[in-house]
């Protein structure tokens, strides 16, 4: 089964539903907006690291060789306006 988490977000301190990765996955933020989009990595669920950060729509493709929880989303004083929809995931290996 795929491990996808997807959201629209329009406010400041919200994030995507984390999503435990290995391995390649996508990344996908569109919409118009004006906002800070920032990656988060954590090794327990609790603590989250700052890994990357975008101000504008992209397509990227990250690699994780361990077991990882993610998330995406804006913090706090990184919002303006408009809507950020981000889908973060990998397909489910069996399909490869």
């Amino acid at each position: 089964m795929a491990t996808i988490a997807t959201a629209s977000l329009t406010a400041q301190n919200t994030f995507t539903t984390p999503v435990t990765l290995e391995g390649y996955f996508n990344l996908s933020i569109s919409g118009v907006f004006t906002a800070t989009v920032t990656v988060q990595r954590s090794h327990d669920g609790v603590n989250w690291h700052d890994v990357d950060s975008f101000n504008a729509p992209a397509e990227e493709v990250g690699f994780d060789p361990e077991y990882r929880s993610y998330r995406v989303g804006i913090k706090t004083g990184d919002y303006t306006s408009g809507t950020v929809v981000i889908r973060l995931g990998e397909e489910d290996r069996e399909h490869h």
